[in-house]
C-alpha cells in the first residue's frame, strides 16, 4: 500500500478499534477514509458506521497495516484523518444560489498527487468557483499535504465527494448546468464557447487524464491550444488556463456597457 495521498509524508491517522468507534460515533473529526482488515462480525459496525458518514472503506492486508503503524496496535483498523470536511452537491450549489451567481464547479477525476490537488483548490478558490468535486476511490483525498499546498485556499472552498462521477454529471445536468471536459484530443478549444452559464469543467488525472466513460458524459470537450512540442499541461496548470478563461468571459458580461461619449 502507497502512503496516503500519493506523498511519502506520514498521514494523519488514528487506529485501535475502540478509538476509530468512538471517532465515528462523534463524528466531529472528518475522515478521509477507513482501512480495515476484513468486514467480519468484529469490525461489522464500524463498516456500518462508517457507511452512513460516507467514509470509503477499503480491505487491505496485514502489511499495509504494519507499514502504517509499525509500532502501534493498531487491532486491523486505520482511519486517515481529513483535513476538512466534505459537503454535499445541494450544498455547493446553495452556495452559488446565496451568492446570486450562475453554478461554477470543477470535477476532478482521478487526481492522485496531493500537491496537484492542493494546486488546484488554490486556483479554483481564487477564481471563485463555488465547488470542487472528487471521486472516492482511485483519487487523494484532503490529506494534510494538500491542505498545506493549498496555502489556505482549503478553509474557503467547498469540496464534495462522490462516488461515481457519471451519476453526480448525471445529476448536474438536470439541475442546469453545461459539462465540459477538458480534453487534448478536443477540437473545440476553451475559448470557443460560452462559459458564463452554469457550467462544470471536468479534468483528468495524471496519466490517463479523463476516463472514457466520464467524458462520454460531458456535453462537449474543449482544449487548450498548444503551440510547442508537448501537447497537455500539467492537471494543476490545465485549470489555472481554463478557469480564469471563465473568470475573464464572466467579469465580461458583468461590466456594464461604457456610455457613449458627446460630439
Amino acid at each position: 500500500m502507497a502512503p496516503a495521498g500519493g506523498s511519502d509524508s506520514q498521514p494523519e491517522l488514528i487506529y485501535g478499534l475502540h478509538a476509530v468507534r468512538e471517532a465515528l460515533r462523534a463524528g466531529s473529526r472528518p475522515l478521509q477514509r477507513l482501512l480495515m482488515l476484513r468486514t467480519d462480525r468484529q469490525f461489522a459496525d464500524l463498516a456500518q458506521l462508517a457507511k452512513a458518514q460516507r467514509v470509503p472503506v477499503h480491505i487491505e492486508p496485514p502489511p499495509a497495516f504494519d507499514r502504517l503503524v509499525p509500532s502501534g496496535n493498531h487491532q486491523g483498523v486505520i482511519a486517515l484523518i481529513a483535513a476538512k470536511s466534505y459537503d454535499t452537491t445541494e450544498q455547493i450549489l446553495d452556495r452559488a444560489k446565496t451568492r446570486g451567481e450562475k453554478p461554477f464547479l470543477v470535477l476532478l477525476d482521478g487526481v492522485e498527487d496531493p500537491h496537484n490537488l492542493g494546486a488546484v483548490l488554490r486556483t479554483a478558490e481564487a477564481a471563485g468557483v463555488h465547488g470542487v468535486f472528487i471521486p472516492e476511490r482511485r483519487a487523494v483525498g484532503l490529506t494534510s499535504v494538500v491542505a498545506k499546498v493549498s496555502a489556505g485556499a482549503l478553509d474557503h472552498i467547498s469540496v464534495g465527494r462522490v462516488g461515481n462521477l457519471i451519476r453526480l454529471i448525471q445529476d448536474l445536468k438536470e439541475a442546469g448546468l453545461w459539462i465540459y471536459g477538458v480534453d487534448p484530443s478536443a477540437e473545440k478549444l476553451h475559448t470557443d464557447i460560452d462559459m458564463t452559464g452554469p457550467i462544470a469543467l471536468v479534468f483528468g488525472g495524471e496519466g490517463e487524464g479523463i476516463r472514457p466513460g466520464v467524458l462520454g458524459e460531458c456535453d462537449d470537450r474543449i482544449r487548450i491550444p498548444m503551440q510547442g512540442r508537448v501537447q497537455s499541461l500539467n492537471v494543476s496548470a490545465a485549470a489555472a488556463v481554463t478557469l480564469f478563461e471563465v473568470v475573464r468571459q464572466r467579469r465580461r458580461v458583468a461590466a456594464p456597457a461604457a456610455k457613449p461619449t458627446e460630439s
